[in-house]
């Protein structure tokens, strides 16, 4: 064999080996991209499905559908009426603590709205929050238990004030674009604290 023909074969067998590395740990980075992008949300989304495949498939879904919304960040001018909103909501809930939750779902959900997000199915909200506030959707999903439970009068008030601090989770990380892709800051207003 000349010189010429074994380069060209080594070069052969070095790329099939490289396309044979990248096919065999596509999986992996796959699995660890969307890990880091859905942090526990990944892991819950695993143990609900039949298997990691699948699971990973609905996240990959999740990510397209989530490309398809046409959101929008929220202007400094509504970022400011919704904090005073959301200040109301917690004075509020000294003397009424059941319309105060009642209307922090409200306006969560108007945030929503505003920035793009449906707002028809519950699920369906969850899956599209999944892709950019996953660190505060636990919480979410805690709050709006609560909420439901409250609503037939099976929430006590620290369950009630309980379901306001997590809803403020998601409140603040939808107020600022720029921490949406990392945990919400933990940023509880005093009056709802003391009660």
């Amino acid at each position: 064999m000349s010189g010429a023909v074994m380069t060209v074969v080594i070069i052969l067998i070095v790329v099939a080996v490289v396309v044979l590395l990248g096919v065999a740990l596509w999986p992996r980075m796959r699995s660890k991209r969307l890990r880091e992008r859905f942090g526990p949300e990944y892991d819950r989304t695993v143990d609900e499905s039949q298997n990691r495949r699948v699971a990973e498939r609905e996240l990959a879904e999740r990510e397209r559908r989530h490309q398809q919304l046409e959101l929008r960040p929220l202007s400094e001018d509504e970022k400011q009426r919704y904090n005073m909103q959301w200040a109301h909501v917690q004075e509020q809930f000294i003397d009424d603590p059941a319309k105060s939750l009642q209307n922090a779902d409200r306006l969560l959900t108007s945030v929503m709205t505003d920035r793009g997000y449906p707002t028809e199915d519950y699920h369906q909200q969850l899956a599209d929050l999944s892709v950019q506030h996953a660190g505060p959707l636990e919480k979410y999903r805690s709050a709006h238990d609560i909420a439901e439970r409250a609503g037939r009068g099976e929430a006590s008030t620290e369950d009630i004030r309980a379901a306001i601090v997590n809803y403020r989770e998601l409140f603040v990380d939808l107020l600022d674009e720029n921490g949406a892709d990392q945990p919400a800051r933990n940023k509880v207003d005093q009056t709802a604290q003391n009660k």
